[in-house]
């Protein structure tokens, strides 16, 4: 019995062992990329945001990863594991949804597919942004945190752009709709709504929270402004840590690629922000790209009719990579595809999902196109190669032009269906293979207002009375957005009011924090006021409170934190456009919360709402204000321990932009806290939130001259 028992006891260990081994031994490779660079310098500023400077393009690339790791070596790690399916390796089970979307997509076929079709100088980016990335990783493997994860090649980082991009027009919410959100593994049949549409449900965190969807862009034309320049305003609202959390970065190549902006971890160029001639900055749109078709499948389950043939249907097994503790479980999965595209099966049946941009690369050849385009001619070029599938662009340049471009890759979509609905599968008919042209995306340059700006509300509305676009030009089938938001009716309204707009009066209109009194948020403020509360003298009282308060979240009046606090569960259901929740239970629980942690129902906004990050001497703890739909954005925040409101999400990284009427360009910015946000011993870990928090910008040295004459620290990676 003490044989068998030491042979069982040593059988345990050796699985144990094994599971805890046998992950990084079992994954691929890659040959590490041929790149030598040719002559990089980093340059850090005050605050230190980098700017790389480099012979050519490819070693701007270069110098991009190496200062991104410097700073947040961790989340790029994350990143580049996604890319791999290695993410549930790193995370456990959040990073395993996250494995299972990229096999399910496809993602790697594609990538391997498109990157021989890449541009060569893409190709070169790509690889030397790789190359910069292992060159780190090699001088410090104390801080790589999966094993085998390095070398990363060009196309694992173009895997990135391919994961991640559809997750922004919403396919996180139609998977999580299919599988039913629940533990992976289980049938689950979508939730429809009344129109038969899928309820959004988040799945996998590699996107955008669906309630979190937000960003303000603002132009303004030479003809608004009182000193004849032209302003660029952008104002993305975004995660402040984490994958989709913006980085700043100034980048300068000998080749001709200068430009001031910020990107995503795993990326070799700026998103957004400005080069000597042009810039823009984009918000969340949402068009219907995504359509969804039941397939009608034989008795057997292995194939599908489809124009009354029976095809089989695809189907593989693949193995997440689960992390629980110190132990890696190989979870089987089976996904499966048909002509249409990815196909779920649950307990309704097998739907399959086609989606605006699937089974391509073309993004990163157009962002890199748009970074180095010089006027409006080049950047719309670049725009009409139609590799990003969704988001709005609002685009400045120093010419004085301006304009909104509502960018989306339209499914061009046969007439006499529900596109709106679940399509049937068995026919060709419904099947849409091309997408319209980038003439046909709704777009409106120099209106005679002045201005252009959108908050992620519908295009119709973009630059006042008088200058809208009409609806009716464009087809139902674009499945285009009516929505309007609180701070998409109070740009208009501030910018009607305001006559010509200079510096000052641009900035106090993006930092605005007041809401309307019109629309979904007067409507709900009727209904909490209508409630009868005798006999609930803390609920009268919170009435009272509402009355008085003058709606703005500036956190100066009565009321402040009350009407921030029942607001959000409102605008939450609006901007996903589901029903309102109960005015009682809000009402009821947020005054529940003020009591049991400020003692009383009016404390200071900024008491309540906080900017906080880090831990013991690296901990910073500011008031804020805003709310989650306001110009200033509070979007999202964690309740904290002590009924603090800790933000995570709204304004992050905000630019403002300026050509004067010469055409020379200058800009400011700010962040959150800083450009090593995961570096608590860096001085620049939260250096930037005290003017955060004031409203107060910084410069941004985009004149090398200027940034050497600032005492910048050079070093070469």
């Amino acid at each position: 019995m003490r044989k068998i028992f030491v042979g069982v006891l040593v059988l345990f260990v050796a699985i144990l062992a094994g599971l805890a081994l046998w992950e990084p031994l079992t994954a691929q490779a890659p040959t590490a990329p041929a790149f030598k660079p040719t002559d990089v310098q980093i340059a850090r500023d005050r605050y230190g945001v980098p700017h790389i400077f480099g012979k050519t393009d490819a070693d701007v690339a270069y110098g991009v990863a190496y200062a991104h790791a410097e700073d947040d070596f961790s989340t790029l790690q994350e990143v580049l594991a996604m890319t791999r399916g290695r993410a549930a390796a790193m995370l456990g089970e959040d990073g395993a949804k996250v494995d299972y979307a990229a096999a399910l997509l496809d993602v790697r076929a594609t990538t391997a597919r498109d990157w021989p079709r890449l541009p060569k100088d893409v190709q070169a980016l790509f690889t030397a942004y790789a190359a910069g990335l292992n060159h780190y990783a090699d001088k410090h493997p104390d801080e790589v945190r999966l094993s085998g994860l390095f070398p990363v090649t060009g196309e694992d980082v173009v895997a990135g752009f391919v994961l991640r991009s559809p997750f922004f027009f919403g396919l996180d919410s139609v998977l999580g709709g299919l599988t039913g959100d629940r533990p992976m593994g289980r049938e689950g049949g979508p939730s429809l709504d009344a129109k038969g549409k899928l309820v959004p449900r988040e799945l996998t965190p590699v996107g955008r929270d669906p309630e979190a969807n937000g960003s303000n862009g603002i132009a303004v034309a030479p003809s608004r402004a009182t000193d004849g320049a032209t302003r660029l305003v952008s104002n993305s609202h975004q995660p402040w840590t984490g994958g989709v959390a913006w980085y700043e970065l100034v980048v300068h190549s000998g080749e001709g690629w200068d430009f001031a902006g910020a990107n995503f971890p795993g990326s070799p160029y700026p998103f957004l922000g400005h080069n000597k001639y042009l810039g823009w900055t984009n918000t969340v749109n949402r068009p219907d790209l995504i359509d969804i078709y039941k397939l009608v499948l034989d008795d057997s389950g292995e194939k599908y009719r489809y124009d009354g043939k029976w095809l089989p249907l695809e189907e593989k097994r693949i193995w997440l990579r689960v992390k629980y503790g110190p132990l890696v479980i190989p979870v089987p999965r089976t996904i499966y595809r048909s002509v249409h595209g990815p196909v779920i099966r649950n307990d309704r049946g097998a739907f399959a999902i086609r989606y605006a941009g699937m089974d391509q690369a073309n993004m990163v050849t157009q962002y890199y196109r748009l970074n180095k385009a010089k006027n409006f001619a080049e950047w719309r070029a670049a725009m009409a190669g139609q590799g990003v599938p969704a988001t709005n662009f609002i685009y400045a340049d120093a010419k004085g032009n301006i304009g909104l471009f509502y960018n989306a890759m339209f499914p061009d979509r046969p007439a006499g269906y529900n596109w709106r609905g679940i399509l049937p599968g068995d026919t060709s008919a419904d099947l849409w293979t091309k997408t319209l042209p980038f003439d046909r995306v709704p777009a409106l340059v120099n209106p005679r207002s002045g201005y252009v700006m959108n908050a992620n509300n519908t295009p119709w509305v973009a630059a006042g009375p008088g200058d809208e676009l009409d609806a009716a030009a464009f087809s139902p089938l674009l499945g285009i957005e009516d929505d309007m938001t609180n701070r998409a009716t109070r740009l208009i309204t501030l910018f009607e009011q305001s006559g010509r707009i200079d510096e000052a009066r641009l900035k106090a209109i993006k930092y605005d924090t007041a809401y309307a009194k019109t629309g979904y948020a007067k409507a709900w403020m009727d209904r909490l006021l209508a409630l009868d509360t005798k006999g609930d003298p803390a609920l009268a009282e919170a009435q009272s409170l509402l009355r008085q308060w003058d709606w703005n979240l500036d956190g100066k009046g009565k009321g402040d934190a009350l009407a921030l606090m029942v607001l959000r569960p409102a605008n939450g259901s609006h901007y996903q456009r589901k029903p309102d929740p109960d005015p009682r239970q809000v009402l009821t629980e947020t005054v529940n919360h003020l009591q049991e942690h400020f003692a009383g129902l009016d404390p200071k906004l900024g008491t309540v709402l906080r900017l906080r990050h880090g831990e013991g001497a690296h901990r910073i703890d500011l008031p804020l204000d805003g709310g989650n739909d306001t110009v200033r954005a509070s979007t999202l925040w964690d309740v904290e321990p002590d009924g603090r409101l800790k933000v995570r999400h709204g304004d992050s990284f905000i630019m403002f932009v300026t050509w004067d009427a010469a055409g020379k360009v200058r800009s400011e910015s700010v962040q959150p806290f800083g450009a090593a946000t995961t570096r608590p011993d860096s001085p620049h870990y939260n250096d930037q939130a005290k003017l955060f928090v004031q409203h107060k910008l910084k410069p941004v040295l985009f004149d090398p001259a200027a940034l050497k004459a600032s005492g910048a620290r050079f070093y070469r990676p």
